[in-house]
């Protein structure tokens, strides 16, 4: 079992670059994938994108991609032929003007548009090599942070089950008492209305009406079947999440229908805490990938 909650960050140097990778997620109903690059290396989101996917699948993930240079691709190139035109023009304009045209600054010149011109070439394939081994580190260190969250996640979400074993069982230990306790107030009913002319078959039959109005059996069947799945899941299922919160909404169900049904201040309290125990699971499988 993975949280969708996790962190880490990774950063190398080398004699041209620094890199750093940051990732970080919270809780997503499905896969909301960010990848931020420098705007040159925006041709290698496709291929992070796929290193992410390949282990992730639920979760709101933000991967931050960052490289310093140490060392410079950058060409700057002189255009001498627009350098002495500006100066010539600059220089027709001082004497115009009565400057002394002798002191014009070479600052002025290469100012001007078009002296200096800067060239810088990205070899993709370069950073990519650059950047790829850092990435897998973080990528390694965020889902490490991720299965340790997620074990202390299951923990919690089976102790939450064991909680709800126990109302389960409780109904079910119930329900004969509750059969017997339907069939003691009709019988003290009619003898206390009819008193030694009751008519046995009659109070069988309203006992029988009664049962069949009130009893939770079947829902009894259902909610333990449900609580084996979940079971299941949360121990078999790498990525429980999505089927945890459909089985919670059937499990809610079946305990809703006995809160229902029920006529009995003992029952009634263990209704209220088997919901209080689903609300808990279900809010926590919001958690889990």
């Amino acid at each position: 079992m993975t949280s969708m909650t996790g962190y880490s960050y990774e950063e190398k140097s080398t004699e041209t670059a620094v890199v750093s990778v940051e990732i970080k997620s919270v809780n997503s109903r499905f896969l909301d994938l960010n990848i931020n690059l420098p705007p040159f290396l925006n041709p290698l989101e496709a291929f992070f994108r796929i290193k992410v996917t390949e282990k992730i699948v639920r979760g709101k993930i933000d991967v931050n991609i960052r490289i310093k240079e140490l060392e410079s691709d950058t060409e700057v190139i002189a255009d001498s032929a627009a350098a002495k035109s500006y100066f010539e023009a600059i220089k027709k304009v001082s004497e115009a003007c009565g400057y002394d045209s002798n002191n014009i600054p070479l600052s002025l010149i290469i100012s001007q548009p078009g002296v200096l011109n800067v060239s810088k070439t990205y070899d993709v394939e370069k950073y990519r090599n650059l950047i790829e081994p850092v990435f897998d580190s973080a990528m390694q260190k965020f889902v490490a942070d991720r299965v340790r969250e997620g074990e202390n996640l299951k923990i919690d979400l089976l102790e939450k089950l064991s909680k709800l074993d126990e109302c389960a069982a409780f109904f079910k230990d119930w329900q004969p008492k509750m059969e017997e306790a339907f069939k003691n107030q009709i019988t003290a009913k009619f003898n206390e209305l009819l008193g030694d002319n009751a008519d046995q078959n009659r109070i069988m039959t309203e006992t029988a009406a009664m049962l069949v109005k009130y009893t939770i059996n079947e829902e009894i069947v259902r909610l333990h079947s449900h609580l084996k799945a979940m079971r299941n899941e949360i121990t078999e299922n790498p990525v429980p999440g999505k089927k945890l919160d459909f089985i919670c909404q059937e499990a809610n169900r079946e305990i809703n229908t006995i809160g229902s049904k029920n006529q009995f201040a003992e029952v009634g309290a263990m209704v209220i805490k088997a919901k209080d125990s689903l609300e808990n699971i279900r809010e926590q499988s919001k958690n889990v990938e």
